[in-house]
């Protein structure tokens, strides 16, 4: 067992929501990432668009989970811990 395949893993989780927050921004409320971020930061609801993105976290994980890379979904999981934590004090 590598330890960093937990880091790598984590990394991952935060790819991938930062994905899905750019996915949201620009498919569904189709604002500009930058501005859309701006705008989202003004309303006050940006916890709820990081929340948002980290629903691809989930897909992330039950891939590694069937590639059989236990820790990188530790790590997916880990990530997805420490959004909500921040996205208690956003």
């Amino acid at each position: 067992m590598k330890k960093t395949d937990l880091l790598i893993g984590a990394i991952i989780g935060f790819v991938t929501t930062f994905l899905g927050v750019y996915l949201y921004l620009k498919f569904y409320v189709h604002y500009d990432f930058s501005n859309g971020l701006d705008d989202i930061r003004n309303q006050g609801i940006l916890g709820k668009v990081i929340t948002i993105g980290a629903i691809l976290n989930l897909l992330t994980f039950f891939i590694l989970l069937k590639l059989n890379k236990e820790l990188m979904a530790r790590g997916v999981v880990l990530a997805t811990i420490l959004l909500a934590v921040i996205t208690m004090f956003v």
